[in-house]
């Protein structure tokens, strides 16, 4: 079917087309007068992911983010939220939708909680706006202060839900983790009490450092056997020498002079002292004499004993390990539940209301422009398409075009019809006379 064929289609059922154009107007015009106006009333609030967390310091991670967008969305239109915003409104004691809710189908079994919940659920709407953090929460209402009204009530009862499942959520684990803290803390007790028991039955205690008092008794004695000792003087001292040049003097001394010669006398109180000193000096390296033999074997003997109680101190040393470990598991659960049960107390959450919603001032259905032009643009489309129908079901002969395209043979000539029957793209077209076949000739009609 060429353009021709087509236009000439139209221009011949133009009034089927107009009618259904007619048609569709006036039918969207009469939805438009009967259908209520709805108002539409949006809130806004952000989510402040960057921010770290006040309690736990933990931030939202990129990975995350839109998993976490999409639950917020689906949580604002959950019942939780929307039964929370019936009873903040007072719609449980509305006497209007009491009397809607008796009026329901006989198939419906919801309470009427449920069912004012749904609502509020069918008319919310949750989009996250582009590039940014913020949910604009809309409702849409035959009321705009309605609508209003149950914008706001959408935003506080979501950002109330969003706390109390925080707390909960922070209780529930805190219960959980104190249970573990009081089982830790009998494990840490028995272990104690076992560590404690073992020690009093082999008389064993080990120092912070998980010595005990023998080793340590050992290293001390290995070090002081350790030390440079004092040099050992083979011949006589230079005390012992001095003394026998006094003694030297003083015989020499007694030849010429008295016993009572002072100078003698002199002598004599200077040999007493010095002999005193020289029986000093060999008395202390008798003692370390002594004392080098003693330390040796008492190194001996604590190297024995330490060796002795070498499996007594492993084991107490495993008691203590356990001990530790015991303790340590104790004090993460004991932080972690004094941690969750702060975070049960919070009063602050991740959502930022941003102002208010504003009452619409315009309906946002039904769109009088929208509805009339998208009904025009319908009208002529089903027009056109039923002008082809019919058409197609009682085909004429409009023109040339129309005869070749179903008889397979040379047209010859075409008679203009009388003036008055022409009409959209009508051609007048001369007469044509044949002079052969396959030949043609025209001429003025």
């Amino acid at each position: 079917m060429s353009i021709i064929q087509f236009l000439r289609i139209l221009w011949a059922r133009r009034w089927v087309t107009i009618a259904a154009t007619l048609s569709c107007v006036l039918g969207a015009f009469i939805v438009i007068m009967i259908v209520p106006p709805r108002y539409a009333a949006y809130s806004r609030v952000m989510m402040d992911l960057v921010k770290p967390d006040p309690v736990t310091g933990q931030i939202t991670a990129p990975n995350f983010a839109r998993a976490y967008t999409k639950t917020q969305i689906e949580l604002i239109r959950d019942y939780r939220v929307a039964g929370q915003v019936v009873e903040d409104l007072g719609w449980l004691k509305d006497p209007n939708l009491i009397t809607q809710y008796d009026m329901r189908g006989p198939g419906d079994d919801r309470d009427f909680r449920r069912w004012a919940a749904q609502l509020v659920i069918d008319g919310t709407g949750v989009s996250l706006i582009e590039g940014s953090n913020i949910l604009e929460i809309s409702y849409t209402s035959n009321s705009p202060e309605g609508a209003r009204t149950v914008a706001d009530a959408l935003r506080k009862a979501y950002i109330d839900t969003s706390l109390a499942f925080r707390r909960e959520s922070a209780r529930r684990t805190a219960e959980w983790y104190g249970e573990q803290t009081e089982k830790a803390k009998t494990v840490l007790v028995a272990a104690e009490a076992a560590k404690t028991a073992y020690e009093k039955q082999t008389g064993i205690v080990l120092q912070d450092d998980a010595t005990d008092l023998e080793s340590a008794k050992l290293s001390a004695l290995a070090q002081a056997s350790a030390a440079p000792a004092m040099p050992v003087i083979t011949g006589p001292s230079a005390s012992a020498m001095q003394l026998a040049q006094i003694d030297a003097t003083i015989a020499q001394a007694s030849r010429t002079l008295g016993p009572n010669h002072p100078d003698l006398i002199a002598m004599r109180q200077q040999r007493e002292v010095m002999a005193s000193q020289v029986a000093q000096e060999r008395s202390a390296a008798g003692a370390m004499a002594g004392a080098s033999a003693v330390s040796a074997g008492a190194l001996e003997r604590q190297k024995s004993k330490v060796i002795g109680q070498r499996d007594q101190v492993e084991r107490l040393r495993q008691l203590q390990a356990e001990v530790n470990l015991r303790r340590a598991q104790f004090e993460k659960a004991a932080a972690r539940t004094a941690e969750l049960r702060q975070e049960a107390e919070i009063g602050e959450t991740n959502l930022v209301p941003l102002g208010s919603a504003v009452t619409p001032q315009a309906p946002s259905f039904p769109n009088v422009p929208l509805i009339m032009f998208g009904a025009l643009g319908f009208g002529l489309g089903f027009g056109v398409l039923v002008s082809l129908l019919i058409e197609m079901f009682g085909r004429r002969v409009r023109g040339a075009e129309d005869v070749t395209a179903v008889i397979d043979a040379p047209l010859l000539a075409v008679i203009a019809g009388p003036r008055k029957s022409r009409g959209f793209l009508g051609l007048q077209l001369p007469a044509r006379t044949a002079q052969g076949p396959g030949r043609r000739k025209f001429a003025n009609a």
